[in-house]
Protein backbone atom coordinates (compact mmCIF):
# COMPACT_ATOMS: atom_id res chain seq x y z
CA UNK A 1 0.00 0.00 0.00
CA UNK A 2 1.90 3.27 1.11
CA UNK A 3 4.78 1.63 2.16
CA UNK A 4 5.55 -1.98 2.67
CA UNK A 5 7.79 -3.02 5.30
CA UNK A 6 10.40 -4.68 2.65
CA UNK A 7 10.23 -1.50 1.10
CA UNK A 8 11.20 0.40 4.42
CA UNK A 9 14.38 -1.95 4.62
CA UNK A 10 15.10 -1.88 1.20
CA UNK A 11 15.38 2.12 1.39
CA UNK A 12 16.91 1.83 5.36
CA UNK A 13 20.24 0.21 3.16
CA UNK A 14 20.26 2.70 0.41
CA UNK A 15 20.66 5.66 3.10
CA UNK A 16 22.77 3.73 4.83
CA UNK A 17 25.00 2.97 1.93
CA UNK A 18 24.77 6.43 0.60
CA UNK A 19 25.98 7.90 4.20
CA UNK A 20 29.11 5.40 3.69
CA UNK A 21 29.82 6.75 0.60
CA UNK A 22 29.37 10.54 1.28
CA UNK A 23 32.02 9.73 4.08
CA UNK A 24 34.50 8.05 2.07
CA UNK A 25 33.87 11.22 -0.47
CA UNK A 26 34.50 13.73 2.80
CA UNK A 27 31.28 15.16 2.34
CA UNK A 28 29.32 16.57 5.21
CA UNK A 29 26.47 14.73 6.41
CA UNK A 30 23.04 15.44 4.92
CA UNK A 31 20.49 15.92 7.30
CA UNK A 32 17.36 13.79 6.56
CA UNK A 33 14.43 15.00 4.47
CA UNK A 34 11.28 14.91 6.27
CA UNK A 35 7.83 16.28 4.75
CA UNK A 36 7.09 18.78 7.97
CA UNK A 37 9.56 20.93 7.30
CA UNK A 38 8.30 24.09 6.48
CA UNK A 39 4.83 23.40 6.48
CA UNK A 40 1.95 24.88 8.86
CA UNK A 41 2.01 23.79 12.20
CA UNK A 42 -0.08 20.58 13.11
CA UNK A 43 -3.61 20.84 14.24
CA UNK A 44 -5.90 18.45 16.41
CA UNK A 45 -9.18 17.22 15.86
CA UNK A 46 -11.01 19.90 17.75
CA UNK A 47 -9.15 22.19 16.17
CA UNK A 48 -10.69 21.71 12.72
CA UNK A 49 -14.32 23.37 11.57
CA UNK A 50 -17.44 20.68 12.01
CA UNK A 51 -17.63 20.10 8.43
CA UNK A 52 -13.69 19.13 7.88
CA UNK A 53 -14.09 16.82 11.23
CA UNK A 54 -16.78 15.34 9.56
CA UNK A 55 -14.57 14.50 6.65
CA UNK A 56 -11.21 13.07 8.28
CA UNK A 57 -13.98 10.79 10.42
CA UNK A 58 -15.53 9.37 7.56
CA UNK A 59 -12.10 8.27 6.27
CA UNK A 60 -10.79 6.99 10.05
CA UNK A 61 -13.89 5.05 9.59
CA UNK A 62 -13.09 4.00 6.02
CA UNK A 63 -9.80 2.70 7.14
CA UNK A 64 -12.29 -0.19 8.60
CA UNK A 65 -13.19 -1.73 5.46
CA UNK A 66 -9.06 -1.44 4.27
CA UNK A 67 -8.02 -5.06 2.56
CA UNK A 68 -4.31 -5.06 4.01
CA UNK A 69 -3.18 -8.48 5.14
CA UNK A 70 0.18 -7.59 4.42
CA UNK A 71 1.59 -4.56 5.10
CA UNK A 72 -0.88 -4.96 8.22
CA UNK A 73 -1.12 -0.96 7.34
CA UNK A 74 -4.88 0.42 7.01
CA UNK A 75 -5.36 3.79 5.14
CA UNK A 76 -8.72 5.39 4.58
CA UNK A 77 -9.56 8.00 2.56
CA UNK A 78 -12.86 10.63 2.31
CA UNK A 79 -13.30 13.00 -0.35
CA UNK A 80 -15.75 16.10 0.23
CA UNK A 81 -17.49 16.88 -3.33
CA UNK A 82 -20.29 19.21 -5.06
CA UNK A 83 -22.46 17.82 -7.42
CA UNK A 84 -24.19 20.22 -10.37
CA UNK A 85 -26.45 21.78 -8.21
CA UNK A 86 -23.78 22.47 -5.24
CA UNK A 87 -25.02 19.71 -3.06
CA UNK A 88 -22.41 18.19 -0.80
CA UNK A 89 -21.42 14.71 -0.49
CA UNK A 90 -18.60 12.68 1.54
CA UNK A 91 -17.41 9.81 -0.19
CA UNK A 92 -15.02 7.12 0.95
CA UNK A 93 -12.50 4.92 -0.16
CA UNK A 94 -9.75 1.98 1.63
CA UNK A 95 -6.38 0.75 0.81
CA UNK A 96 -6.16 -2.38 -1.04
CA UNK A 97 -3.45 -4.68 -1.32
CA UNK A 98 -2.44 -7.58 -3.27
CA UNK A 99 0.13 -10.35 -3.13
CA UNK A 100 1.88 -8.43 -6.15
CA UNK A 101 3.05 -5.33 -3.87
CA UNK A 102 2.59 -3.13 -7.06
CA UNK A 103 -1.42 -3.58 -7.66
CA UNK A 104 -2.43 -2.48 -4.55
CA UNK A 105 -5.26 0.11 -4.54
CA UNK A 106 -4.26 3.37 -2.78
CA UNK A 107 -7.03 4.35 -0.35
CA UNK A 108 -6.84 8.04 -1.91
CA UNK A 109 -7.56 6.39 -5.49
CA UNK A 110 -10.17 4.43 -4.89
CA UNK A 111 -12.11 7.67 -2.95
CA UNK A 112 -11.40 9.25 -6.13
CA UNK A 113 -12.53 6.90 -8.00
CA UNK A 114 -15.65 6.14 -6.05
CA UNK A 115 -16.63 9.83 -6.33
CA UNK A 116 -16.27 9.70 -10.25
CA UNK A 117 -18.77 6.58 -10.31
CA UNK A 118 -21.34 8.48 -8.55
CA UNK A 119 -21.33 11.48 -10.95
CA UNK A 120 -19.62 14.06 -9.23
CA UNK A 121 -15.78 15.33 -10.39
CA UNK A 122 -15.49 18.48 -8.19
CA UNK A 123 -13.42 17.53 -5.42
CA UNK A 124 -13.08 20.34 -2.09
CA UNK A 125 -11.05 18.39 -0.21
CA UNK A 126 -10.23 14.99 0.69
CA UNK A 127 -9.11 13.58 4.14
CA UNK A 128 -6.56 10.48 4.55
CA UNK A 129 -5.89 8.68 7.90
CA UNK A 130 -3.51 5.81 8.38
CA UNK A 131 -2.45 3.34 11.27
CA UNK A 132 -1.19 -0.17 11.87
CA UNK A 133 -2.84 -2.63 13.42
CA UNK A 134 -0.85 -5.48 13.31
CA UNK A 135 0.98 -5.62 16.71
CA UNK A 136 2.38 -3.81 17.74
CA UNK A 137 -0.39 -1.49 16.76
CA UNK A 138 0.33 2.20 16.28
CA UNK A 139 -1.87 5.15 15.64
CA UNK A 140 0.19 8.27 15.98
CA UNK A 141 2.01 8.38 12.57
CA UNK A 142 0.98 10.98 10.02
CA UNK A 143 -0.05 9.44 6.87
CA UNK A 144 0.54 11.67 3.89
CA UNK A 145 -0.71 10.96 0.10
CA UNK A 146 2.12 9.18 -1.81
CA UNK A 147 3.25 10.50 -4.84
CA UNK A 148 1.37 8.81 -7.59
CA UNK A 149 -1.78 9.44 -5.31
CA UNK A 150 -0.33 13.78 -5.22
CA UNK A 151 -0.78 13.36 -9.07
CA UNK A 152 -3.92 12.36 -9.17
CA UNK A 153 -5.43 14.62 -6.93
CA UNK A 154 -4.03 17.57 -8.48
CA UNK A 155 -5.88 16.37 -11.56
CA UNK A 156 -8.95 16.27 -9.94
CA UNK A 157 -8.37 20.11 -8.34
CA UNK A 158 -7.25 21.28 -12.09
CA UNK A 159 -10.34 19.61 -13.32
CA UNK A 160 -12.88 21.22 -10.51
CA UNK A 161 -10.67 24.72 -10.67
CA UNK A 162 -10.70 24.23 -7.43
CA UNK A 163 -7.91 24.34 -4.66
CA UNK A 164 -7.96 20.86 -3.06
CA UNK A 165 -7.00 20.78 0.32
CA UNK A 166 -5.85 18.30 2.16
CA UNK A 167 -6.06 16.57 5.29
CA UNK A 168 -3.53 14.03 6.22
CA UNK A 169 -3.59 12.93 9.69
CA UNK A 170 -2.93 10.66 11.84
CA UNK A 171 -4.51 7.26 13.04
CA UNK A 172 -5.82 8.90 16.58
CA UNK A 173 -6.66 12.53 14.76
CA UNK A 174 -4.31 14.15 17.20
CA UNK A 175 -1.82 15.01 14.35
CA UNK A 176 -3.36 16.99 11.05
CA UNK A 177 -1.84 18.43 8.82
CA UNK A 178 -3.87 20.55 6.69
CA UNK A 179 -2.38 21.85 2.88
CA UNK A 180 -3.21 22.60 -0.50
CA UNK A 181 -2.34 20.17 -2.96
CA UNK A 182 0.00 22.48 -4.68
CA UNK A 183 2.13 22.54 -1.75
CA UNK A 184 2.29 19.33 -1.78
CA UNK A 185 3.31 18.41 -5.15
CA UNK A 186 4.95 21.88 -6.25
CA UNK A 187 5.65 22.90 -9.89
CA UNK A 188 3.36 19.87 -11.11
CA UNK A 189 2.17 18.33 -14.74
CA UNK A 190 -1.33 18.41 -15.06
CA UNK A 191 -4.05 18.84 -17.20
CA UNK A 192 -3.76 22.58 -17.03
CA UNK A 193 -0.62 22.12 -18.94
CA UNK A 194 -2.35 20.64 -21.88
CA UNK A 195 -5.08 23.18 -21.74
CA UNK A 196 -7.56 20.25 -21.21
CA UNK A 197 -8.39 21.44 -17.20
CA UNK A 198 -11.52 23.55 -18.68
CA UNK A 199 -12.53 20.42 -20.89
CA UNK A 200 -13.92 17.61 -19.12
CA UNK A 201 -17.18 19.43 -17.85
CA UNK A 202 -18.45 19.06 -22.00
CA UNK A 203 -16.68 16.26 -22.60
CA UNK A 204 -18.06 14.26 -19.66
CA UNK A 205 -21.69 15.29 -21.29
CA UNK A 206 -20.61 14.02 -24.43
CA UNK A 207 -19.33 10.73 -22.86
CA UNK A 208 -23.07 10.48 -20.77
CA UNK A 209 -24.63 11.10 -24.41
CA UNK A 210 -23.19 8.12 -26.10
CA UNK A 211 -23.39 6.01 -23.09
CA UNK A 212 -27.16 6.49 -23.24
CA UNK A 213 -27.11 6.18 -26.99
CA UNK A 214 -25.74 3.22 -26.69
CA UNK A 215 -28.23 1.86 -24.40
CA UNK A 216 -31.11 2.47 -25.92
CA UNK A 217 -29.46 0.93 -29.15
CA UNK A 218 -29.07 -2.28 -27.28
CA UNK A 219 -32.74 -2.29 -25.91
CA UNK A 220 -34.31 -1.89 -29.54
CA UNK A 221 -31.43 -4.01 -31.66
CA UNK A 222 -30.87 -6.60 -28.84
CA UNK A 223 -32.20 -10.16 -27.69
CA UNK A 224 -35.51 -10.75 -26.57
CA UNK A 225 -35.88 -11.17 -22.47
CA UNK A 226 -37.01 -14.62 -21.15
CA UNK A 227 -40.12 -13.47 -20.76
CA UNK A 228 -40.79 -12.60 -24.04
CA UNK A 229 -38.88 -15.69 -25.42
CA UNK A 230 -41.51 -17.51 -23.24
CA UNK A 231 -44.83 -15.44 -24.66
CA UNK A 232 -43.43 -16.08 -28.46
CA UNK A 233 -43.19 -19.88 -27.56
CA UNK A 234 -46.31 -20.20 -26.05
CA UNK A 235 -48.37 -18.77 -29.20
Amino acid sequence: MHIHQPICYNFSAICGALTLAQKALGCSRVRPHTETENVVAPLTFNDLAPENQELVDAALAASAKAYAPYSGFAVGAAVRVADADGNIKVVTGANVENAVYGLGICAEVSAIAAAHTLGVSRIEAIGVVGHRFFPPSSASQVVRPCGRCRQIILEASQNSSCPVTVFSCSGDLQTIFAEPISKLLPSPFGPADLGLDHMWPELRETLVTSVTRLRESKSRSGPKSLQDQKRHSAA
